[in-house]
């Protein structure tokens, strides 16, 4: 499969997909961090791809949606922005509203 198949298989098969460097857990630059913890704070399950795990991912994701820098935050499989804008959108309560609903579209499973 082609890394922008991928990547788009992730984006439309998760409602809310963090790309960031680390994990929630393990963040490895300080803007994935800020923006897990967003995130986190939602109270919402979210997916997250690790881009130093994956060279390809890395590589391609900008191409992706035409935004150069991590993290890279999709909801309902459009791009909501980096670090700067999902801050903004937190301290808005947007996010929430956001996470809220995109967090609906998870499988039954899945939901917390």
């Amino acid at each position: 499969m082609d890394v922008l198949d991928r990547i788009r298989e992730q984006v439309e098969g998760n409602p809310i997909v963090l790309y960031m460097k680390g994990t929630p857990q393990f963040p490895q630059c300080g803007f994935s961090s800020r923006a897990a913890a967003a995130l986190q704070d939602c109270g919402v399950n979210f997916a997250y791809v690790n881009v130093l795990a994956d060279a390809e991912i890395f590589e391609n994701l900008p191409r992706y949606a035409d935004w150069p820098t991590f993290p890279q935050l999709y909801i309902n499989g459009e791009l909501v922005g980096g670090c700067d804008i999902t801050l903004e959108l937190h301290a808005s309560g947007e996010l929430q509203q956001m996470a809220a609903e995109a967090a609906k579209n998870w499988p039954e499973e899945e939901q917390s």
